[in-house]
């Protein structure tokens, strides 16, 4: 009687066993809803994967599985025959059906947990870079080291850059006096003015004090006692619109008292740097920069104004530009003309100590190496910015055009003496520049149209080193 009443309690319990242990490994929510997942309705031939393995099964879990199945087939039909699984009408299954699954389960588990491989060990040791040798060591990094010759080691220094003299990098940090004695090129008074109602820079050079002596190109000391200093004055970076006062003959304490006046906006005005040069002026020579006085004006009050007196610093340009002129090309093909039109010139180097310079312009015509043609302006008295506006017209059939040099010469009149030379360019065949190459190709590309340039002065030394044509005139 026990037997019989014992045996649908043990039915029950192995049977929610089973299920739960079928469960465990399949389904998520077994500890709450056991008997209502589907999972727990599966036949004991229907053994679902065990554990949480990912999405595609390992080829290892696919061998062991089909090796089970084929096991339970043998083992099913030679040890213990299945019948068919029936419920009894109260729900609980039969006891031979409930030692059959927990035999199955058992079986599987076992034999799933012999076949599955385990974690790979991975032996990992320090890698070790380097020649292979009997005896290691540790490698350290190596800089590439080059041997030089005592002529290239001598080549790396640089002079300039341990001078003291040209070295200025220190100078914003060096007071006036400071600068004063250390390079005695003497100070530089000057003041500046913004007038808001007209838009324009109003600045005064007043006077310097301490000049040197002037020196010659060679380093040593001439016998003149003084200089001829005068004052130029520019808004950088524009150093073309730039103004000059007059020369002070003969004084090492010149005072100038001149105004300049600058058209420029005011936002404008206070990005500018304030360049003052002093130069000492020379006839027989090249004018020679004394010394200069860079002032950025945003860090000036404009519109209060005020006055400075500046040490003078050496400055990089040893020698002053020659001045601009301004020509006009245009040629004719069917006339076989060639028009010249000399429009103006600014910022002329001074020849004249009292009256600045007489200048005019030198216009030849050299075919090949031969001189063909000679004219020349009118001299305008006691200017560096003369206004020409005179036209010249020379012959030249066009098969000859190509074979052409146009010599534009720029002399201070002197009626004691032979003219003072100023400044020299070379356009057509032989120029003197790519600038000169430049206007004399954009005339030749556009015939009967007048072509109009700007162009920088060179000396004499400089053309006749570039052009021929420089050496076929005087």
């Amino acid at each position: 009687m026990k037997r019989c009443l014992l045996e649908p309690l043990n039915e029950g319990f192995l049977s929610r066993i089973s299920d739960v242990l079928l469960c465990g490994w399949t389904c998520q929510h077994c500890c709450q809803r056991c008997y209502e997942s589907s999972c727990c309705q599966s036949s004991e031939d229907e053994v679902e994967i065990l554990g949480p393995f990912p999405a595609q099964t390992p080829p290892w879990l696919m061998a062991s599985r089909s090796n089970d199945k084929d096991g339970d087939s043998v083992h099913t039909a030679s040890d213990v025959p299945l019948t068919p699984r029936t419920n009894s009408p109260d729900g609980r299954r039969s006891s031979s059906d409930t030692s059959k699954s927990t035999y199955s389960l058992t079986r599987r588990i076992s034999s799933l947990d012999s076949r599955r491989p385990s974690s790979p060990l991975i032996d990992i040791k320090p890698i070790e870079f380097g020649v292979l040798s009997a005896k290691k060591e540790p490698i350290q990094p190596s800089v590439l080291r080059r041997t030089y010759t005592p002529d290239d080691y001598f080549r790396k220094f640089e002079p300039r850059l341990y001078s003291l003299d040209s070295n200025l990098d220190d100078v914003d940090s060096l007071t006036d006096e400071e600068i004063m004695s250390k390079y005695q090129l003497g100070m530089l008074h000057f003041s500046t003015q913004y007038d808001l109602l007209h838009n324009h820079l109003t600045v005064r050079v007043i006077e310097a004090r301490d000049l040197p002596p002037p020196i010659s190109h060679d380093g040593s000391r001439q016998d003149m006692a003084h200089s001829n200093p005068y004052v130029k004055i520019c808004l950088l970076p524009d150093q073309k619109n730039s103004k000059q006062t007059g020369v002070k003959r003969k004084t090492q304490k010149p005072v100038f008292e001149e105004r300049y006046t600058f058209e420029i906006p005011f936002l404008e005005a206070q990005r500018r740097t304030l360049l003052l040069t002093v130069v000492d002026f020379d006839k027989f020579s090249r004018h020679c920069v004394i010394g200069k006085v860079a002032v950025p004006l945003c860090e000036v009050d404009l519109v209060k104004g005020g006055h400075w007196w500046k040490a003078l610093i050496p400055s990089s340009q040893n020698e002053v530009e020659l001045g601009e002129l301004l020509l006009s090309l245009n040629y004719l093909p069917s006339a076989g003309r060639l028009n010249v039109d000399i429009i103006r010139a600014k910022q002329l180097l001074q020849t004249d100590v009292s009256q600045g310079s007489d200048p005019f312009v030198k216009i030849q015509l050299v075919h090949g190496l031969k001189l063909v043609k000679t004219k020349k302006t009118s001299f305008l008295r006691g200017t560096i910015d003369p206004f020409y506006n005179e036209s010249f017209s020379f012959k030249v059939p066009q098969e000859e055009l190509e074979n052409a040099s146009l010599v534009f010469t720029v002399f201070g009149h002197n009626m004691k003496s032979s003219n003072d030379f100023i400044g020299r360019i070379v356009i057509g065949q032989y120029s003197s520049g790519p600038s000169e190459s430049n206007h004399w190709r954009r005339m030749l590309n556009t015939h009967r149209t007048a072509v109009e340039q700007w162009h920088s002065l060179r000396s004499r030394a400089e053309c006749d080193r570039v052009s021929p044509a420089s050496l076929e005139v005087t």
